[in-house]
């Protein structure tokens, strides 16, 4: 296991039980003492855990949403096989939209370079990592940009996407259900995912199995809007049957 996927996991741990404990995480994962410490050093100095005596605790146990930058490692290998399923639905040319979400990233890192693309995003890690390749014109959306997910939000961000118009927006979304539609943790976000889709003339989903069936406090579409969700072969069967006789296309990869 590679450091950031056992940082990522023990951050995991403490937001399940409240705390971590030295000790036990040095049998879990069959290192020492002393780089169990050094991971909750590094932990804590990303803001997301609180050093106490003999372990750490979770900064904000109520959050439900990913800490980036670092990109989630959790079910990478399905986003990376949803990412190039995704491929085929980005244009010779023209313009796409590139939403804030970890499986949108592994997107954006495989994007070809070769076409004459103008990319739009809210999301700074996508726009640094696209900016100067190839032919691709990057366009970030500002706003108020979120600690949590370096995407920004707020009224600048909406007033940017109300002129914007793209062929494709490839969205993330936290929970997608026929009874709640696409719903994500942060209010915010929510209206900027809104905008964003609003903005496109096909939205595509990409959502690992985890997100199907799924819902979080702030709705912003319904399955209707959406004209393709791509997720994983690992899917609710019937869940995904739902979504697709709702009229979506739904792509299990």
């Amino acid at each position: 296991m590679y450091a950031e996927e056992r940082h990522q996991a023990i951050l995991d741990m403490a937001r399940t039980n409240g705390r971590v404990d030295v000790a036990a995480l040095a049998t879990r994962f069959a290192i020492t003492t002393e780089t169990v410490r050094r991971d909750l050093t590094a932990l804590e100095r990303r803001g997301v855990l609180r050093r106490v005596h003999g372990g750490a605790i979770p900064v904000d146990a109520g959050a439900t949403d990913f800490v980036l930058p670092h990109r989630d490692p959790a079910m990478a290998v399905e986003k990376r096989r949803i990412a190039r399923a995704a491929l085929d639905l980005v244009p010779g040319e023209g313009a796409i939209l590139l939403d804030a979400g970890s499986t949108v990233g592994e997107l954006a890192d495989i994007l070809p370079v070769d076409r004459e693309l103008t990319v739009v995003t809210n999301a700074v890690t996508i726009a640094l990592a696209l900016s100067g390749r190839g032919k691709v014109t990057v366009m970030l959306v500002g706003g108020r940009v979120r600690g949590r997910t370096l995407a920004a939000v707020d009224n600048w961000a909406l007033r940017a996407l109300g002129d914007t118009y793209v062929d494709v927006a490839f969205m993330a979304t936290d929970g997608i259900s026929v009874a709640r539609g696409l719903t994500t943790p942060d209010s915010s976000e929510a209206m900027v995912k809104r905008a964003a889709i609003a903005a496109a003339r096909r939205t595509v989903v990409l959502a690992d199995h985890s997100k199907v069936g799924n819902d979080h406090f702030a709705r912003f579409g319904d399955v209707e809007d959406v004209d393709t969700l791509i997720t994983d072969d690992r899917v609710d069967l019937v869940a995904a049957d739902e979504i697709r006789r709702a009229g979506t296309r739904v792509l299990a990869v």
